[in-house]
Protein backbone atom coordinates (compact mmCIF):
# COMPACT_ATOMS: atom_id res chain seq x y z
CA UNK A 1 0.00 0.00 0.00
CA UNK A 2 1.18 3.52 -0.81
CA UNK A 3 2.37 5.88 1.56
CA UNK A 4 -0.27 7.90 0.24
CA UNK A 5 -2.97 5.49 0.58
CA UNK A 6 -2.02 5.25 3.92
CA UNK A 7 -2.12 8.73 4.45
CA UNK A 8 -5.61 9.30 2.69
CA UNK A 9 -6.86 6.35 4.90
CA UNK A 10 -5.28 7.81 8.33
CA UNK A 11 -7.22 11.14 8.09
CA UNK A 12 -10.00 9.72 7.29
CA UNK A 13 -9.78 7.33 9.87
CA UNK A 14 -9.77 10.38 12.17
CA UNK A 15 -12.72 12.08 10.88
CA UNK A 16 -14.71 8.64 11.50
CA UNK A 17 -13.35 9.04 14.99
CA UNK A 18 -15.00 12.78 15.27
CA UNK A 19 -17.97 11.52 13.57
CA UNK A 20 -17.92 8.45 16.17
CA UNK A 21 -17.11 10.91 18.80
CA UNK A 22 -19.91 13.11 18.39
CA UNK A 23 -22.81 10.01 18.70
CA UNK A 24 -20.57 8.82 21.67
CA UNK A 25 -20.79 12.45 23.46
CA UNK A 26 -24.74 12.38 23.20
CA UNK A 27 -24.98 8.78 24.60
CA UNK A 28 -22.28 9.59 27.72
CA UNK A 29 -24.55 12.68 28.08
CA UNK A 30 -27.46 11.27 28.20
CA UNK A 31 -27.17 7.99 29.74
CA UNK A 32 -24.04 8.03 31.54
CA UNK A 33 -24.43 12.24 33.55
CA UNK A 34 -27.38 11.20 35.32
CA UNK A 35 -25.16 8.56 36.98
CA UNK A 36 -21.95 10.78 38.00
CA UNK A 37 -24.63 13.25 38.90
CA UNK A 38 -25.73 10.62 41.44
CA UNK A 39 -22.52 9.36 42.27
CA UNK A 40 -21.05 12.77 43.46
CA UNK A 41 -24.31 13.22 45.25
CA UNK A 42 -23.45 10.12 46.85
CA UNK A 43 -20.03 11.03 47.70
CA UNK A 44 -20.95 14.59 48.81
CA UNK A 45 -23.69 13.38 51.34
CA UNK A 46 -20.71 10.77 52.88
CA UNK A 47 -18.73 14.22 52.78
CA UNK A 48 -21.28 16.56 54.73
CA UNK A 49 -21.78 13.00 57.04
CA UNK A 50 -18.23 13.18 58.25
CA UNK A 51 -17.88 16.98 58.61
CA UNK A 52 -20.74 16.88 60.57
CA UNK A 53 -19.04 14.19 63.00
CA UNK A 54 -16.13 15.68 63.01
CA UNK A 55 -16.45 19.57 62.54
CA UNK A 56 -13.57 22.00 62.12
CA UNK A 57 -11.27 19.01 60.35
CA UNK A 58 -12.37 19.59 57.01
CA UNK A 59 -12.16 22.78 54.64
CA UNK A 60 -14.03 23.18 51.60
CA UNK A 61 -11.57 22.80 48.54
CA UNK A 62 -12.64 25.26 46.01
CA UNK A 63 -13.97 24.04 42.68
CA UNK A 64 -11.56 24.53 39.84
CA UNK A 65 -13.97 23.19 36.95
CA UNK A 66 -17.59 24.17 37.47
CA UNK A 67 -19.70 20.73 37.07
CA UNK A 68 -21.52 22.15 33.89
CA UNK A 69 -18.76 22.53 32.29
CA UNK A 70 -16.95 19.34 33.03
CA UNK A 71 -20.55 17.28 31.85
CA UNK A 72 -20.69 19.74 28.71
CA UNK A 73 -17.31 21.48 27.22
CA UNK A 74 -15.00 18.80 29.17
CA UNK A 75 -17.07 15.57 28.07
CA UNK A 76 -17.27 17.08 24.46
CA UNK A 77 -13.68 17.48 24.43
CA UNK A 78 -12.38 14.32 26.11
CA UNK A 79 -14.63 12.01 23.61
CA UNK A 80 -13.64 13.96 20.81
CA UNK A 81 -10.13 13.77 21.18
CA UNK A 82 -10.55 10.07 22.35
CA UNK A 83 -12.48 9.53 19.15
CA UNK A 84 -9.84 11.13 16.57
CA UNK A 85 -7.37 9.54 18.30
CA UNK A 86 -8.56 6.19 18.39
CA UNK A 87 -9.88 6.37 14.97
CA UNK A 88 -5.95 7.21 13.78
CA UNK A 89 -4.87 4.42 15.19
CA UNK A 90 -7.72 2.22 13.94
CA UNK A 91 -7.29 3.20 10.78
CA UNK A 92 -3.35 1.98 10.81
CA UNK A 93 -4.42 -0.99 11.76
CA UNK A 94 -6.83 -1.06 9.21
CA UNK A 95 -4.70 -0.31 6.27
CA UNK A 96 -2.00 -3.52 7.92
CA UNK A 97 -5.26 -5.84 8.06
CA UNK A 98 -6.57 -5.54 4.38
CA UNK A 99 -6.04 -8.21 2.21
CA UNK A 100 -4.29 -10.41 4.98
CA UNK A 101 -7.16 -11.79 6.72
CA UNK A 102 -9.15 -12.97 3.20
CA UNK A 103 -10.90 -11.35 0.86
CA UNK A 104 -13.10 -8.89 2.45
CA UNK A 105 -14.02 -5.58 0.87
CA UNK A 106 -12.70 -2.39 2.50
CA UNK A 107 -15.75 -1.55 4.38
CA UNK A 108 -16.02 -5.28 5.32
CA UNK A 109 -12.66 -4.80 6.71
CA UNK A 110 -13.34 -1.91 8.58
CA UNK A 111 -16.12 -3.62 10.41
CA UNK A 112 -13.84 -6.13 11.48
CA UNK A 113 -11.05 -3.67 12.73
CA UNK A 114 -13.72 -1.88 14.68
CA UNK A 115 -15.46 -4.83 15.89
CA UNK A 116 -11.69 -6.11 16.97
CA UNK A 117 -10.54 -3.21 18.60
CA UNK A 118 -13.69 -2.68 20.44
CA UNK A 119 -13.18 -6.34 22.06
CA UNK A 120 -9.76 -5.95 22.65
CA UNK A 121 -9.26 -2.31 23.77
CA UNK A 122 -12.06 -2.42 25.51
CA UNK A 123 -14.64 -5.19 26.31
CA UNK A 124 -12.03 -8.02 27.41
CA UNK A 125 -10.16 -5.42 30.19
CA UNK A 126 -13.96 -4.50 30.70
CA UNK A 127 -15.24 -7.61 31.87
CA UNK A 128 -11.54 -8.08 34.43
CA UNK A 129 -12.15 -3.88 35.59
CA UNK A 130 -15.44 -2.59 35.02
CA UNK A 131 -15.77 0.71 35.09
CA UNK A 132 -16.50 3.16 38.16
CA UNK A 133 -17.72 6.51 38.64
CA UNK A 134 -16.08 9.31 40.09
CA UNK A 135 -14.67 9.22 43.41
CA UNK A 136 -15.62 5.95 44.63
CA UNK A 137 -12.93 4.19 44.67
CA UNK A 138 -9.91 4.07 47.72
CA UNK A 139 -8.30 7.23 45.95
CA UNK A 140 -5.11 5.75 47.76
CA UNK A 141 -4.98 2.88 44.97
CA UNK A 142 -5.83 5.10 41.74
CA UNK A 143 -2.23 4.53 40.43
CA UNK A 144 -2.37 0.93 40.91
CA UNK A 145 -5.80 0.32 39.74
CA UNK A 146 -5.08 2.58 36.69
CA UNK A 147 -1.59 0.17 35.71
CA UNK A 148 -3.73 -3.00 35.96
CA UNK A 149 -6.11 -1.68 33.54
CA UNK A 150 -3.43 -1.01 30.81
CA UNK A 151 -1.91 -4.31 31.50
CA UNK A 152 -5.06 -5.78 30.54
CA UNK A 153 -5.49 -4.00 27.63
CA UNK A 154 -1.97 -4.68 26.74
CA UNK A 155 -2.48 -8.51 27.40
CA UNK A 156 -5.58 -8.42 25.38
CA UNK A 157 -4.46 -6.62 22.36
CA UNK A 158 -1.17 -8.89 22.05
CA UNK A 159 -3.91 -12.26 22.86
CA UNK A 160 -5.45 -10.65 19.53
CA UNK A 161 -2.65 -10.36 17.59
CA UNK A 162 -1.88 -13.66 18.37
CA UNK A 163 -4.67 -15.43 17.66
CA UNK A 164 -4.89 -13.48 14.17
CA UNK A 165 -1.35 -14.58 13.24
CA UNK A 166 -2.35 -18.51 14.60
CA UNK A 167 -5.61 -18.44 12.20
CA UNK A 168 -3.60 -17.78 9.31
CA UNK A 169 -1.19 -20.09 9.65
CA UNK A 170 -3.72 -22.86 10.54
CA UNK A 171 -5.76 -21.86 7.37
CA UNK A 172 -4.33 -23.97 5.02
CA UNK A 173 -4.19 -26.96 6.72
CA UNK A 174 -7.62 -26.38 8.82
CA UNK A 175 -9.79 -24.07 6.24
CA UNK A 176 -11.08 -20.51 7.19
CA UNK A 177 -13.74 -21.39 8.92
CA UNK A 178 -12.22 -24.17 11.41
CA UNK A 179 -9.13 -22.21 11.77
CA UNK A 180 -10.88 -19.13 12.90
CA UNK A 181 -12.85 -21.12 15.50
CA UNK A 182 -9.74 -22.61 16.84
CA UNK A 183 -7.96 -19.14 16.87
CA UNK A 184 -11.16 -17.86 18.66
CA UNK A 185 -11.19 -20.56 21.34
CA UNK A 186 -7.15 -19.78 22.27
CA UNK A 187 -7.98 -16.29 22.82
CA UNK A 188 -10.70 -17.28 24.99
CA UNK A 189 -8.96 -19.33 26.51
CA UNK A 190 -6.01 -17.05 27.16
CA UNK A 191 -7.88 -14.35 28.41
CA UNK A 192 -9.40 -16.51 31.03
CA UNK A 193 -6.08 -17.39 31.95
CA UNK A 194 -4.95 -13.50 32.04
CA UNK A 195 -7.85 -12.69 34.27
CA UNK A 196 -7.51 -15.87 36.94
CA UNK A 197 -3.73 -14.60 37.03
CA UNK A 198 -4.08 -10.72 37.62
CA UNK A 199 -5.40 -9.45 40.46
CA UNK A 200 -8.82 -7.94 41.09
CA UNK A 201 -9.81 -4.31 42.24
CA UNK A 202 -11.21 -5.12 45.79
CA UNK A 203 -11.20 -1.46 46.93
CA UNK A 204 -12.23 -0.18 43.23
CA UNK A 205 -16.27 0.63 44.81
CA UNK A 206 -16.28 1.78 48.39
CA UNK A 207 -18.90 -0.61 50.99
CA UNK A 208 -22.77 0.75 50.94
CA UNK A 209 -22.10 2.23 47.41
CA UNK A 210 -25.41 1.99 45.72
CA UNK A 211 -25.71 -0.73 43.51
CA UNK A 212 -28.14 0.70 40.85
CA UNK A 213 -26.11 3.54 40.83
CA UNK A 214 -22.94 1.55 39.84
CA UNK A 215 -24.57 -0.26 37.13
CA UNK A 216 -26.31 2.23 35.65
CA UNK A 217 -22.69 4.04 35.05
CA UNK A 218 -21.08 0.53 33.70
CA UNK A 219 -24.25 -0.02 31.17
CA UNK A 220 -23.75 3.55 30.05
CA UNK A 221 -19.97 3.51 29.45
CA UNK A 222 -20.42 0.17 27.81
CA UNK A 223 -23.38 1.77 25.89
CA UNK A 224 -20.99 4.82 24.99
CA UNK A 225 -18.08 2.55 23.83
CA UNK A 226 -20.74 0.13 21.71
CA UNK A 227 -21.78 3.69 19.96
CA UNK A 228 -18.00 4.47 19.32
CA UNK A 229 -16.95 1.63 17.34
CA UNK A 230 -19.77 0.58 15.49
CA UNK A 231 -20.26 4.42 13.96
CA UNK A 232 -16.51 4.25 13.14
CA UNK A 233 -16.69 1.07 11.77
CA UNK A 234 -19.59 2.59 9.58
CA UNK A 235 -18.41 5.52 8.61
CA UNK A 236 -14.72 4.75 8.12
CA UNK A 237 -15.88 1.73 5.72
CA UNK A 238 -18.10 4.15 3.93
CA UNK A 239 -15.07 6.24 3.58
CA UNK A 240 -12.43 3.63 2.86
CA UNK A 241 -14.74 1.88 0.25
CA UNK A 242 -14.78 4.63 -1.48
CA UNK A 243 -11.88 5.42 -1.47
CA UNK A 244 -10.23 1.99 -2.68
CA UNK A 245 -13.06 0.49 -4.31
CA UNK A 246 -15.41 3.54 -5.98
CA UNK A 247 -18.05 1.82 -7.68
CA UNK A 248 -18.20 2.03 -11.53
CA UNK A 249 -19.83 5.06 -13.27
CA UNK A 250 -23.59 4.58 -14.68
CA UNK A 251 -24.68 4.31 -18.02
CA UNK A 252 -26.21 7.33 -17.65
CA UNK A 253 -23.23 8.96 -16.02
CA UNK A 254 -20.96 7.92 -18.94
CA UNK A 255 -23.02 8.80 -21.47
CA UNK A 256 -22.96 12.35 -20.45
CA UNK A 257 -19.45 12.41 -19.87
CA UNK A 258 -19.03 10.68 -23.79
CA UNK A 259 -21.68 13.36 -24.93
CA UNK A 260 -19.74 16.31 -23.53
Amino acid sequence: MHGSTVRNLLVRGMLAGLIAGLFAFTVAYVAGEPSVDASIAVEEAAAAKEAAAHPGHHEEEAELVSRDVQSTAGLATGVLVYGVALGGIASLAFCFLLGRTGRFSPRATAALTAGAAFVTVYLVPFLKYPATPPAVGNPDTIGKRTTLFFLMILLSVLLGVAATIAGRRLAPRLGNWNATLVALAGFVAAVVLACAFLPGNDDAVQAGFPAAVLWEFRMAALAVQVTLWAVFGVAFGYLAQRLLAPEPASDAQQAQVAAA
